[in-house]
């Protein structure tokens, strides 16, 4: 009985641990070509005959540093501050739901999205939430801001069946990532919250006023050197 108590509470959970971290490891440096939410999108919409994923994984180096200042700007201003959460945020928005009463929102950092894209199944539970802090807090450690940001472009989902800056940038506006010009790059960042319903190529006046808003907090932000110009 201790045998199997030990199996079960010491070793299963140790072996768990390990093989989470060899993963993240590995991801290190192998592309990341397909997510739990690429599989969940196709089963979901696999009686719709038009339905195809696009995906194309280009290096960060083939993605306008536009792009990655726009998502900055828009999804996480203190990404390059903070290890993964951003407790400023989370104490702000803890704040407001005191004072205020108003609903929890969320607040979760790009690594943490990250974490969910790669390493979960993207349901709303408090489980997925855990192991996206988990996920969140390895590759924080492992990966870095850069390698972060690089498997970010290419997964985040961006239109029906449409994952990544390079699949966007072709299917929005015809052209390469890296050949894009500031408000696309913008376009595609604001669209990043409400994919399904939003539409980079054709803005909604709504999004139109969230292009000049993020245009002009991305002169506000200090990128490091590897972005680019």
């Amino acid at each position: 009985m201790k045998s199997v108590k030990k199996i079960i509470f010491i070793k299963l959970p140790l072996a768990l641990i390990l093989l989470s971290v060899l993963w993240v490891v590995i991801l290190r440096w192998v592309p990341v070509y397909y997510t739990p939410l690429m599989l969940k999108r196709s089963v979901q919409y696999s009686k719709d005959e038009d339905f195809r994923t696009r995906k194309k994984w280009v290096s960060l180096e083939k993605i306008s540093p536009d792009v990655i200042k726009a998502v900055v700007a828009s999804e996480d201003n203190r990404f390059f501050e903070h290890k993964g959460f951003d407790y400023e945020e989370i104490k702000k928005m803890l704040a407001e739901h005191n004072e205020r009463g108003t609903k929890l929102r969320g607040c979760s950092t790009i690594s943490q999205q990250t974490a969910k894209n790669v390493f979960t199944w993207c349901s709303d539970t408090w489980i997925r939430k855990a192991v996206e802090a988990y996920y969140a807090f390895l590759i924080e450690n492992i990966w870095g801001k850069k390698r972060i940001m690089e498997v970010y472009l290419n997964v985040a989902e961006m239109g029906k069946g449409i994952y990544g800056a390079e699949a966007a940038s072709g299917y929005y506006f015809n052209k390469k990532a890296s050949q894009l010009s500031r408000r696309e790059a913008i376009s595609l960042a604001v669209i990043l919250p409400t994919p399904l319903r939003s539409n980079p190529a054709k803005p909604s006046s709504y999004l139109n006023g969230r292009i000049g808003q993020i245009s002009a907090r991305m002169y506000q932000i200090a990128y490091p050197d590897w972005i680019g110009k």
